[in-house]
């Protein structure tokens, strides 16, 4: 029998949608694994779902905690593995839905732990502010190359974790990682595909609706956070040069959808990696009901 259901898929390619109505049909509740959303005071750039969406079908691990008290992979799977289980307990079946694939990746599979060096983190975050990112990809390619080439080289916060455990025990970050190939729950994972310009419209579309509704004063709002690691996050990283008054506001959203576009690419690439993904290349809410619902029966 089936245990979860997992749905993932490109930013604004529809999953909170369908997650809802697949919950709605099989009862049972919804555990996020998108981390941008664990967040309470970031509501509008995080694309949460609705207060109204939420009241259709319970919600997990939406706004569960602060940016003053940041949740990492291994407190997000100690915390969510249990309640997985217990809705597995609970309602036969959970629904899985988010774009943070590590994170899910992790909740299927476990992870082992790695260890950290808190002092040798501090050094390599003020070269990083120093000396750009730039430096940090160029050392992580020196002293790591084989991690260098499977991770994203844009996110700083990976590139210095990867730097971080690396100098501290001469050993990769990936001879840390699980190499349980066993799934601890029994699942079906599907993929929503969409016609890269249909989707790029949609990305699009999204950010102009984030800015009407007010992202800019957000942002602007949670300025103690700004040098945070969480606050690296598409929609929120983009505002800051322009209040610095480095670029203006057009420009400040033009890369917010542009980077926002580049985000869903890595998101694909990273999809198509999966042997046991079940693309939806429907379009339409109701017909990626139905395609789903069948492949369950």
């Amino acid at each position: 029998m089936i245990e979860a259901i997992i749905i993932q898929g490109p930013t604004a390619s529809g999953k909170t949608e369908l997650a809802i109505e697949i919950a709605k049909k099989l009862n049972t509740e919804i555990v996020s694994f998108d981390s941008r959303q664990f967040y309470r005071e970031m509501n509008i750039g995080s694309a949460k779902p609705t207060l109204e969406q939420r009241e259709l079908v319970t919600h997990h691990f939406i706004d569960n905690t602060s940016l003053a008290a940041p949740m990492n992979l291994a407190q997000y799977i100690e915390q969510a593995l249990p309640l997985v289980q217990e809705k597995i307990n609970r309602f036969g079946t959970v629904v899985l839905c988010g774009g943070s694939n590590q994170f899910i990746d992790a909740l299927i599979y476990g992870i082992d732990p790695v260890p950290v060096f808190p002092e040798i983190k501090k050094e390599l975050e003020a070269l990083h502010r120093s000396k750009g990112l730039e430096y940090s990809q160029e050392l992580l390619k020196e002293l790591d190359p084989v991690i260098a080439l499977k991770i994203d080289l844009k996110n700083a916060r990976r590139v210095i974790r990867a730097l971080e455990v690396f100098m501290g025990s001469g050993q990769s970050i990936s001879c840390f990682q699980s190499s349980n190939n066993r799934a601890l729950f029994r699942f079906l994972r599907f993929g929503i595909s969409t016609e890269r310009p249909l989707l790029y419209n949609r990305i699009n579309s999204r950010v102009e609706n984030m800015i009407s509704e007010g992202l800019e004063e957000e942002v602007r709002s949670l300025k103690p956070y700004w040098g945070s690691e969480v606050f690296r996050t598409v929609g929120y990283r983009e505002w800051i040069p322009y209040f610095e008054g480095k670029i203006d506001r057009l420009e400040a959203i033009d890369k917010i959808k542009q980077n926002t576009r580049n985000y869903a690419k890595r998101q694909i690439t990273w999809l198509k990696k999966y042997h046991d993904i079940r693309w939806i290349e429907e379009e339409g809410l109701e017909e990626r009901f139905c395609r789903i619902m069948g492949e369950i029966s």
